[in-house]
């Protein structure tokens, strides 16, 4: 069974607005690395729609066949694995993707579950409102939080709608030389 995987960036307040990130903690080479190396460990990514358009947008190698100006050779790493990876996306409002992309269609708990069952090293997930969903099902194996000291004070905070408690035990953490603590979470299981 592929165990499915979760990482996110977020502030010391929660904070896990893309857009608040950029700003407050800008992405460097560092984090772009660990990131890709993380990816890496992952025989496929699972979107949901605005994840998807966003890493799209980003990170798709442009037709020319030639990374934008804008991208340091540093994040060509990092572009080149999420370009590569097989995708999944979850949609209602989408009827078709490509990018290395398929639609994951009917139940959502049932789809995520046939695709754990697949043999392989793992599924990554990204964004905030599809882990928030896969989170209520109890279908994440693997919380990762990389927390960067910033306090934004305001923004989306993750999980907030979470349905009950989220019981989770530390397995691992790594300190970058920003500040930044990536914390992995594993969920507690209760003796049964």
């Amino acid at each position: 069974m592929r165990p499915l995987r979760y990482s996110i960036n977020v502030t010391l307040d929660g904070c896990c607005d893309h857009r608040v990130s950029h700003r407050l903690m800008p992405p460097g080479e560092e984090l772009h690395r660990y990131h890709a190396a993380n990816l890496e460990r992952a025989d496929a990514l699972l979107f949901g729609r605005v994840t998807y358009e966003m890493m799209e947008e980003a990170w798709r190698l442009p037709a020319s066949g030639t990374w934008p100006e804008w991208m340091a050779d540093w994040m060509v790493p990092f572009a080149r694995t999420i370009d590569g990876a097989k995708k999944y996306v979850v949609s209602s409002t989408l009827d078709h993707v490509d990018w290395n992309a398929e639609l994951l269609q009917g139940d959502l708990e049932t789809a995520v579950r046939q695709l754990k069952d697949e043999p392989g090293e793992g599924l990554y997930v990204g964004g905030v409102t599809l882990p928030l969903a896969l989170a209520d099902l109890g279908l994440i194996d693997e919380y990762e939080f990389v927390v960067h000291p910033v306090v934004a004070g305001h923004g989306p905070t993750l999980f907030a709608g979470l349905h009950e408690q989220l019981d989770l035990e530390l397995v691992g953490r790594h300190e970058l030389g920003t500040g930044a603590i990536a914390l992995r979470y594993q969920p507690s299981r209760v003796p049964g």
